[in-house]
């Protein structure tokens, strides 16, 4: 990475990596109902849809979280702020072996989804450590801490067969708070913060940080981030039941299959990142929405049997998605979805680098809450509609709504600010001109 002034190597590449761990240890605790809801769900006879609010009421948490701890983080360092969240979610997730009814299942599980706002916290944190044209490989690496799901997906059905939900809701507390202290030792104040501090200033009130969320733009890309995280997120919950509704496979291959898709959602992340710094986000995002559609588009076909009048009598044949195809589409898909996540992230230090823990918060919220409401509406849609891949023919819808607006803007950007480069896609940063930033 390239070192900026006051800042070495060394310091940029112990933060990134602390911080990495960090948000991987939370996103396998934001994702843990994946797996053990699955249990409750069977020890409490819950339909879909109320299994769909279950895996759902984390990330509704960890979603609405990210707005103010966005802004704490701008406000006095993320170093500080992320401790003590890592520190409150690990009692949450301690106390969740503890409850038996479903009413009280949902309120642990609003305890849990704290740790879904550590991306939030991290993204502001980690931007401060590198200049603007390594950022959107730096969040990308950081963003790759979205692999926590597919460790949960792989893991904890073997640690919930060994010892039980409860105990894997308690493992999963300790290597929390022990991930706390670490970071907590090993991490220094980021450049901002302690510049801030040398001089005396004071926190800026939360109004102040809260100011770019009126333009237009900044809801755009957290509509692109409903998608690419959201979706991932509640694909990640969804998958293991999935599977076993229409597969008939047992928990523990389920859950590795569910892995098969967090895993590539996760690690390209960096890949991604990369790819922004070097050919610009917008082309990346075009790239990603357009292949997601195609993979949609497959995906959302049900099961079909046929039945043909021919002339030596009737010919009956089907049409439906085998495991193994159906696992590579979900493979491509979570790739795709992997490079989206860090474009969208890549806009955000660019155009707001004064605001990047609020608008990355607001973004990271809407995304967030994409995870919680589409795990509920593929429940619903399986309990109203009675099909099982009506999931992702809402998910094909989203995409191309996306896409549509995506489009849209960026013709309409191009014309407003630079008519001389009429259905250009790369990202305006490339050519400095922050003018457009607010289109």
């Amino acid at each position: 990475m390239h070192e900026i002034e006051g800042i070495s190597s060394q310091q940029q590449t112990k933060s990134l990596v602390i911080s990495t761990l960090a948000f991987t240890v939370c996103f396998a605790v934001w994702t843990i109902f994946s797996i053990i809801g699955i249990k409750i769900k069977q020890n409490l006879g819950l339909n879909d849809t109320e299994f769909g609010l279950l895996v759902a009421t984390p990330i509704l948490t960890g979603s609405l979280s990210r707005i103010f701890l966005g802004i704490w983080t701008d406000q006095y360092g993320g170093r500080i702020v992320y401790f003590i969240l890592m520190l409150t979610t690990s009692v949450a997730v301690w106390l969740l072996a503890s409850v038996s009814t479903y009413q009280m299942y949902l309120v642990a599980a609003l305890g849990v989804g704290l740790a879904g706002g550590s991306f939030a916290v991290g993204i502001a944190y980690v931007s401060r450590w590198y200049d603007k044209g390594h950022q959107g490989t730096a969040l990308g690496v950081f963003g790759m801490g979205n692999v926590g799901a597919a460790i949960t997906n792989f893991g904890a059905p073997f640690l919930l067969v060994a010892y039980g939900w409860e105990n894997v809701a308690r493992i999963y507390a300790v290597i929390l708070f022990t991930t706390a202290i670490i970071f907590w030792f090993v991490t220094e104040e980021d450049p901002s913060t302690k510049a801030r501090k040398d001089r005396g200033e004071k926190v800026r009130p939360a109004w102040m940080q809260l100011t770019p969320l009126k333009h237009l733009q900044v809801w755009r890309f957290a509509t692109y981030y409903f998608f690419v995280f959201g979706a991932y997120v509640a694909l990640a919950l969804w998958l293991p039941r999935y599977y076993m509704g229409v597969y008939g496979l047992e928990i523990g291959t389920a859950g590795m299959l569910a892995a098969c898709y967090a895993l590539p959602g996760s690690v390209f992340r960096a890949l991604g990142g990369w790819m922004s710094d070097k050919i610009g986000a917008r082309k990346v995002m075009y790239l990603t929405f357009i292949s997601c559609l195609v993979c949609l588009f497959f995906m959302s076909y049900p099961a079909t049997d046929y039945v043909v009048h021919g002339i030596k009598g009737d010919i009956k044949f089907t049409l439906a998605i085998g495991l193994v195809p159906f696992v590579i589409l979900t493979i491509i898909l979570g790739f795709f979805m992997s490079l989206g996540k860090a474009a969208v992230y890549k806009h955000i230090p660019v155009y707001y680098p004064d605001h990047v823990g609020s608008v990355g918060g607001l973004v990271g919220m809407i995304g967030g809450l994409g995870g919680f409401i589409l795990p509920i509406c593929f429940g619903l849609m399986n309990d109203l509609i009675g099909v099982w891949t009506s999931c992702f023919m809402l998910l094909f819808a989203i995409v191309c709504v996306s896409l549509t607006w995506m489009h849209v803007a960026i013709v309409l950007s191009n014309r407003k600010h630079y008519p001389e480069l009429e259905g250009a896609t790369s990202l305006p940063e490339m050519l400095d001109l922050p003018e457009n930033g607010k289109s």
